[in-house]
This record gives C-alpha cells, structure tokens and sequence, in this order.
C-alpha cells in the first residue's frame, strides 16, 4: 500500500479531481507542505487554503487572491471527480457519505455536500454532490514533544484536556501525542493506546489501515460514535490511555467518567479558548470542579498553528505560559446554570 503514514505527495492528491482541474493544480507547483484544503463548488472558483490564505485559481492556471477570470467548477468537473473519489460505486460507500465525508489513500479528508435523501427521519446519502472539501492530511511530528515533561508524573499519564479554538492545532498535537506515548520515550516505556477516531481525523484510517502513524502500541475505533467507542475499548483492548477528540456530549463526558473509573488514563480535546470558557459548559463543569482532569492545555496559533498558549493543573494552577486573565483561578467562577 505505500506509506501507509500519509506522506503528501501532491500527485497522490491531484489524481482524484476532474482533468481539468488537475492539470490547473499540477501547473502551479504547489509546496505541498502548505497545501491546507482544495474547495469545489459547482458554478463557482475553484480555491485554495494556501499557506493559511485563501487563493483563487484562473483559467490560465494563476493563483491570486482575486481573480478577474477564475475557474469555475461545473457539473461535469464534479461528476468525474466524484467517480474517481469513490470508483465509480458511490454504492459501495454510502456509510461514509452518509456522515458528510470520505477519507482516501495518504488519510486526506473530502468533505461531501449537496442534496440529502432522508430515510425515516434519518440521513440515508447524498444524491447531487454539488460541494466538496478535500483537506490535505499533514502530520506534524514532535510537535507533542515539549508537552511530555507535563503530563506524565510518576511514571503515569495525567489526566489531560487539549482546549484550543477550530484551526489552532488540537488535532494535529493529539495525533503525534498519541504517537509518543504509543512508541514510548524517554519519560516513559511505551502505552497500549486506544483511540476513538469518530470523525477519522485522528488516523485518517483507509480501509482500516492508518495513514497517520499513531505508534505501535495504539488500537483505533473508526468511524464510532465517541462514547460507545471509550467504553467498547475498555473492555475488548485494555487500553492504558483512551484518547478521543472534540469532545462535548453528556454522553461523551459520562463514557469519560467510566473509563477512568476503570483506571484508564485520557486524553481529550476540545474546542475553547480557555479553561474557564468551557466551564460553562455545564456539561463539563461536574468534571473541573471534581477535578478529574489533572492538567488542561490551552492552544493558540500565535506564531503557529498549535502553539502551547497555557497548561494548569486541577488546581487550577499555571504550570507553563503567562496568565493573561488577573491570575484567575477558574474554580473561584460558579458554573453556569
């Protein structure tokens, strides 16, 4: 199969788009390491997230900001593009188009809309695919690194919650997390790591397979619903650490609660720009005030994506960062009602 850790070559990622529209992207010799999404809608530009900008792509094969000739997606870029995406058997993958996207060879990610048919009051597929979004997988390898010291005392993971904003790097520092503690360091032999990967973000598994690499000692749920996932991990794999992205449900916080019950260590992410944000989540508040989570990690993109903004302690302490909030201890503020 290749690198089955997604090493990005842009050919491998070009191949799937309409000839039209692959000769355009194969002329402007892209730095793939910048190439963030590929955006397609029927009737309009085709874009570019370059470099954390949007580009617009003409029909001479320019990329610009604004264009005053762009190229325009039509019907029939699209519809050969969704027979090479799915081989020409969208059949064959209606579970995943049914959840919105699809996930192909390197772990890259087409996110899928258009006309949906409902089936008893539930999502059956999609017929007209008229929009898509293919992200382009990076893994960023040892960007987790400095967080180690952190998070593992005496031996043993903490507890730990990665808080970050959409697009500031959680994902990206749980996926190379997970790798660490799976190969093993320095601060600690390696874990038996059991990831539950609802959405296909953290592995970017095709056809079961990871593209990214997660470390040897990790065993991943794809495509399951994340508080299933947890307790389902618990008893068939005896995972050391479960790590979940995105979560928020009452269900998700009270499958977190089972598995350390059980003695499991976790590690989840989820959106926020602060520790006292997401205690007004009331989902959440049981959780902080009883600390269960032994330390939380405020990411920002300042400088970069994924930059470590702030790490606390349950106690609400400030291990790393500056505290920019007039030494504000989040247990002092009630939770919302």
């Amino acid at each position: 199969m290749g690198n089955r850790h997604g090493s990005f070559a842009a050919d491998s990622v070009y191949r799937i788009f309409s000839g039209k529209i692959r000769k355009l992207l194969q002329n402007l010799q892209l730095d793939p390491d910048n190439l963030q999404e590929i955006r397609l809608r029927v009737n309009e530009p085709l874009l570019l997230l370059y470099n954390n900008r949007e580009y617009m792509v003409d029909e001479n094969g320019r990329m610009a900001e604004t264009a005053a000739a762009p190229c325009r997606v039509t019907a029939a870029d699209m519809e050969e593009t969704v027979g090479y995406i799915s081989h020409y058997s969208l059949y064959a993958y209606e579970d995943e188009i049914r959840q919105g996207f699809l996930t192909i060879h390197g772990g890259h990610r087409i996110g899928l809309a258009g006309k949906v048919i409902v089936e008893q009051g539930h999502i059956k597929n999609l017929q007209y695919i008229t929009f898509m979004n293919v992200r382009i997988a990076h893994q960023v390898k040892n960007c987790a690194r400095k967080l180690l010291p952190y998070i593992i005392k005496n031996n043993q993971v903490e507890h730990t919650l990665l808080i970050s904003p959409p697009g500031c790097g959680k994902t990206t520092m749980l996926r190379d997390l997970i790798r660490l503690l799976s190969d093993g360091d320095s601060f600690m032999h390696g874990l038996n790591i059991g990831v539950v990967d609802e959405r296909s973000e953290i592995g970017a598994c095709y056809q079961g397979v990871p593209q990214n690499d997660l470390g040897i000692r990790t065993d991943i749920l794809d495509c399951c619903p994340k508080s299933e996932g947890m307790m389902m991990l618990v008893r068939s794999m005896a995972p050391q650490v479960i790590a979940v992205d995105e979560i928020g449900g009452r269900e998700d916080i009270a499958a977190m609660e089972y598995v350390m019950n059980c003695g499991c260590r976790v590690i989840a992410t989820i959106h926020g720009h602060s520790v006292d944000e997401i205690k007004q989540k009331s989902a959440m508040c049981k959780l902080i005030e009883e600390k269960a989570f032994q330390r939380y990690v405020v990411l920002n993109n300042a400088g970069h994506v994924g930059n470590i903004a702030q790490i606390f302690d349950a106690q609400g302490n400030l291990l790393y960062g500056r505290n920019h909030a007039k030494k504000e201890l989040f247990y002092r503020r009630p939770c919302s009602t």
